[in-house]
Parts: structure tokens; C-alpha cells; sequence
């Protein structure tokens, strides 16, 4: 787990754009938009690098509530003057975990390599226990 974690009750954030994509090419389109249109109200120019970090942790926290939470129950993207805000809210009710690299008889494992992607581009990733179970995964990502 990330070092940065927290474990809260959780809100609906003002101004959170909402959607439930199914397909994580459909969580980086949301991101992708909403960056999009806050690059074009503050007459901001859009950092490609910042906002590759974005799509990449938006598409990892999806792939991880398809894979390994039941699915996405809720997916909610914000922009503001700290970064992009992607919350995505999935069935299970298990932390995420960083898998050993290798399995019990030393042979490399495929995968488990989100969880730490979304750690190390995040600048804040919160855990929240929803109050009808399952949670909600929160990362910052830095724009600006």
C-alpha cells in the first residue's frame, strides 16, 4: 500500500464531473475531457506529460475495480488548481496491495504493476470505505 494513504468516509466532491465508464479507454476519454476543457476556460496550456500521468493512473484504476473489485460502480474526475482529481469507486471492500514480484517458487508474476504505477505519479491517493461497502480510490495527479 501506499505510504500516502488515508481511510475516510466519503463525500461527493462539488463541481465532479460523473460518469461510470465501463472500459478504461472510456476513463482516460472522461480524464481527457475534463482536462481538456480546464486547459481551455483558464486559457492554460495543457502539459502532455502531466496529462499522460493522468490517463495512465485513470486507466489503472479502472482496470484494477474491473479486475479485482467487482467492477466500477462509480467514476468521478476533477480538475483544479492542484491537478486532476480521479476518484473510482468499485464493489469490493479490500485494500489494494503491491503483489511480490515473483511467486512462491521465485517464477516472475504477469501483472501487479498498477497498484505501484498509481502510487509513484499520484501525488495523494486516498482509500474511503463507502457507506453501502465497497470503496473509493482518490488519486492527484499533478497539471500544473
Amino acid at each position: 500500500m501506499c505510504e500516502e494513504h488515508m481511510i475516510e468516509s466519503v463525500g461527493e466532491p462539488p463541481g465532479a464531473h460523473r460518469a461510470r465508464p465501463c472500459k478504461p479507454a472510456e476513463a482516460r476519454r472522461a480524464v481527457e475531457l475534463a482536462v481538456a476543457e480546464r486547459c481551455r476556460a483558464t486559457h492554460t496550456p495543457c502539459d502532455t506529460n502531466a496529462l499522460s500521468d493522468a490517463l495512465l493512473v485513470a486507466s489503472e484504476l479502472t482496470t484494477n475495480a474491473i479486475l479485482h473489485g467487482g467492477g466500477v460502480t462509480d467514476f468521478r474526475v476533477d480538475v483544479d488548481d492542484p491537478g486532476v482529481r480521479v476518484s473510482v469507486s468499485d464493489r469490493s471492500d479490500a485494500l489494494p496491495v503491491t503483489a511480490p514480484r515473483t511467486d512462491p517458487h521465485g517464477r516472475m508474476r504477469h501483472g501487479g504493476h498498477g497498484w505501484p504505477i498509481v502510487c509513484r505519479l499520484a501525488r495523494d491517493v486516498r482509500v474511503s470505505d463507502l457507506p453501502s461497502g465497497g470503496k473509493c480510490i482518490t488519486a492527484v495527479v499533478p497539471l500544473f
